[in-house]
């Protein structure tokens, strides 16, 4: 039986349907060929390139531990070799065309570490090199050297103070082979009081224990540690002795110890301080022990207005008066006068406080106005008294009773003016001054002491005419 054939028609459609598989068949093979060859050509590049990794940094390691050249940059940019140390204070950047590190100074301080690589700042001065131990090593020699020196400087000032002092325990051991007891201020006074008070110290242990004593009490703690073992109560008693000498010394010790320590007044006035020097100012006792006396008067009055109340209430003004009448006692009166004027103004400066800080009831304030002093100055008539004093002859003495007379003037204005022997002596005064004066301003002293004290006689007339 003969074969039949398929028609044409039917033949071509077949044909391109073959030609479609053929040509898959083909290409599957490629691409499976081509991933085979890519991922061998990626692993192969990924060794190379973690081998390169490795060897770089392997160089670097080495580079650490080997030396470095130091890279010497200038102003204009330099490319950077691999292995060459940077300078501190450098600029740096990666050039992203060639891809190589460049370097050069800084513009501000391109001078600066010019002088310093001129001067050659390096670890080595004999190469450029230095490495990173060696810097470490440097490091370590420069604190030891630092803490060498510190410690030789220190060992030099221990050896200085060793040479200008001795230690306390060798001083103590000398003083005690010598019979010498270190004693504190404390025990000191203590000591000169027990002295003092005792039966049996002659006259003169006691004046000189007095003696003493004043130089401690000079210091206000040591002038208040005397309250705390009774010597203050001591010392007072002693104006009660026989002797001229212990009244003296006595109240010399006790106007060092009243002098702008308030707390030891407020006990010597507890204490009859104030009635016992009245009574030796008022009785007959040798000029030097009154002199110590009022010493010790005008160092309790001040600045503590109570004691001034009590000073009043008990005559104290007679007794001055007295004491400035007295022929052989002329010495005195500008000390008295000078007393007189310092509580005058101390209560005038105290009421100005008070004004200037609107405070009219403060506790001092109010302790200053219970002190009539200006009213019983001149009922004792201390007006006339004081233009009396006017006549000594003592510059110093006529400029403080000047200044008791310019403060006394509110009160005393109408006295002095009746004074006749005042005006003529402030004429006699004003016509001296003015030669005095003339004088100094021919020696070239614009403002001399006789102009001042002119001054002060030019201003009292005026206020008296």
């Amino acid at each position: 039986m003969a074969p039949q054939h398929l028609p044409s028609t039917r033949m071509a459609p077949l044909g391109v349907l073959l030609g479609l598989l053929v040509t898959s068949w083909f290409t599957f093979c490629l691409s499976c060929q081509n991933s085979k060859n890519f991922a061998l050509t990626n692993t192969e590049k990924n060794i190379h390139k973690e081998s390169e990794t490795k060897e770089t940094r392997g160089e670097e390691e080495q580079l650490d531990t080997e030396v470095l050249e130091v890279f010497q940059p200038t102003q204009e940019w330099q490319a950077l070799q691999p292995g060459q140390a940077v300078p501190a204070g450098s600029h740096v950047r990666m050039n992203l065309q060639t891809g190589a590190r460049e370097v050069k100074l800084q513009e501000d301080k391109f001078q600066t570490n010019l002088k310093g690589f001129k001067k050659g700042k390096r670890l080595d001065i004999n190469t450029n090199t230095y490495t990173s131990q060696d810097l470490k090593n440097a490091l370590a020699k420069f604190k030891e050297g630092a803490e060498t020196e510190n410690s030789k400087d220190e060992q030099a000032r221990q050896a200085t103070v060793k040479q200008l002092f001795r230690p306390i325990e060798e001083l103590k051991k000398e003083f005690d082979e010598l019979n010498v007891v270190l004693e504190t201020d404390m025990q000191i006074m203590v000591r000169l009081i027990n002295k003092f008070n005792s039966s049996s110290s002659s006259l003169e242990e006691k004046v000189a224990a007095l003696f003493d004593l004043e130089y401690y009490v000079h210091q206000m703690d040591n002038a208040q540690d005397l309250l705390s073992f009774g010597g203050l109560q001591v010392v007072i008693n002693g104006l009660n002795s026989t002797e001229p000498l212990v009244k003296e010394y006595a109240a010399f010790v006790l106007g060092a110890a009243f002098s702008s320590n308030p707390k030891v007044q407020v006990e010597a006035m507890e204490g009859g301080a104030l009635q016992k020097l009245l009574v030796i100012l008022a009785t007959e006792q040798p000029l030097s022990a009154k002199k110590k006396v009022l010493f010790a008067l005008c160092s309790l009055l001040r600045h503590f207005p109570y004691a001034q109340q009590q000073f009043l209430k008990l005559g104290g003004l007679q007794v001055l008066r007295a004491l400035v009448q007295e022929r052989s006692a002329k010495v005195l009166a500008v000390r008295v006068v000078t007393l007189l004027y310092d509580l005058v103004t101390e209560k005038m400066f105290a009421e100005e406080e008070a004004e200037l800080t609107q405070d009219s009831s403060p506790e001092k304030l109010q302790q200053y106005r219970q002190v009539h002093l200006l009213p019983g100055l001149r009922e004792q008539g201390w007006c006339e008294i004081t233009a009396h004093l006017l006549a000594l002859p003592e510059h110093d003495a006529r400029e403080k009773v000047l200044q008791t007379l310019g403060a006394l003037l509110a009160t005393c204005r109408d006295r002095y003016r009746q004074d006749l022997q005042l005006s003529r002596t402030l004429g006699s005064l004003q016509a001296e001054y003015q030669t005095l004066a003339s004088l100094e301003l021919q020696e070239g002293e614009d403002e001399g002491y006789f102009r001042e004290l002119l001054a002060s006689i030019n201003s009292l007339l005026k206020e008296l005419r």
